[in-house]
């Protein structure tokens, strides 16, 4: 299933609390609703299913995955009931889509890429060896923003804001100690994180206030469950900026796959339901082209992954 969260656009209603980050174009346009992707670009409302065929189903999609296989079971037999309940279903082009949850924490992987760490070595000083274990850090839930939320340009903080494409695995089960064999069998879905970095704002080598700011992670369209994905390290993955063609690469050429990733970060830290691994960029930021190119106001982000979709975000002043 493809998973999402959405709003009908005008309708009243604040949102609920915590289901969006300050950076979120789409906060105010009314209450969330759980939806899943149907095929010709239609949105079924599946708590409108749920209430039409009297099925207990969590409200949001951060609830959908706590409560497990079984809540996800009960999705899926809505879906199938979608046609019999017509008004339960929109065109996607008349809802405003949110980012699917907000994550209790972001994990983010740096240098995961053989030729995104030969091109950060000659732009951005980092090591000229690929790592030996994967290099992580984190991004706050309120740098969070939607499909078509801002990212948000302020001059004042930064003068090179890059682009990263990523690839998002979102946790289902909690994961502590976990072994690569098991990896897998924690991660609920799939999405795309943009992991947004302002190039010059690294504190003495620490990476939290260059990749943390607010709307610095758009994340979505889509959460698309982990039994349609069934081989992650395969997915074609792109980033275009106004159109032009960025990034182009694929999620085999990680240095640390999705397993061993998730076996070193719950190593020494927990791994919650909901939570969303970065899984690291490939190359062809920014920083490396040459010249180097940065985002501005006005510019639009454009990232791609085979079998999730595409994330859109613009960019505006923040100043």
């Amino acid at each position: 299933m493809k998973l999402l969260t959405y709003r009908l656009p005008g309708s009243a209603g604040p949102a609920a609390p915590g289901d969006t980050a300050p950076g979120d174009a789409t906060a105010g346009t009314g209450p969330p609703r759980l939806g899943a992707l149907l095929d010709g670009d239609l949105v079924a409302d599946l708590s409108a299913l749920a209430a039409a065929t009297g099925a207990d189903l969590p409200g949001d999609l951060l609830e959908l995955i706590r409560a497990g296989e079984p809540a996800l079971a009960t999705a899926r037999a809505l879906l199938g009931a979608a046609p019999r309940h017509p008004a339960a279903v929109r065109p996607l082009a008349d809802v405003v889509l949110s980012a699917p949850l907000r994550p209790g924490k972001i994990v983010g992987v740096g240098l995961n890429y053989v030729e995104h760490v030969a091109e950060s070595h000659r732009t951005l000083d980092t090591g000229q060896e690929p790592p030996d274990r994967p290099v992580l850090f984190c991004k706050p839930s309120t740098a969070v923003t939607g499909p078509g939320g801002p990212i948000r340009h302020n001059g004042d903080l930064t003068g090179q804001l890059d682009w990263e494409c990523e690839l998002a695995v979102v946790i289902g089960a909690p994961a502590f100690r976990v072994s690569e064999a098991d990896a897998r069998r924690h991660v609920f879905g799939y999405s795309i994180v943009n992991d947004v970095s302002a190039r010059d704002q690294r504190r003495s080598g620490q990476w939290f206030f260059s990749k943390g700011q607010d709307s610095f992670a758009p994340f979505g369209p889509v959460v698309v469950t982990a039994d349609e994905i069934p081989d992650p390290q395969r997915l074609d993955l792109s980033l275009r900026v106004n159109g032009e063609l960025r990034q182009d690469s694929n999620t085999r050429h990680m240095l640390f796959g999705i397993a061993r990733l998730i076996a070193d970060i719950s190593s020494g830290v927990t791994l919650e339901a909901g939570d969303v691994i970065a899984t690291g960029s490939p190359p062809g930021v920014g920083a490396a082209m040459v010249p180097p190119c940065f985002l501005r106001p006005g510019d639009l982000v454009e990232a791609t992954i085979e079998g999730i979709g595409t994330l859109a975000n613009p960019v505006i002043d923040a100043r």
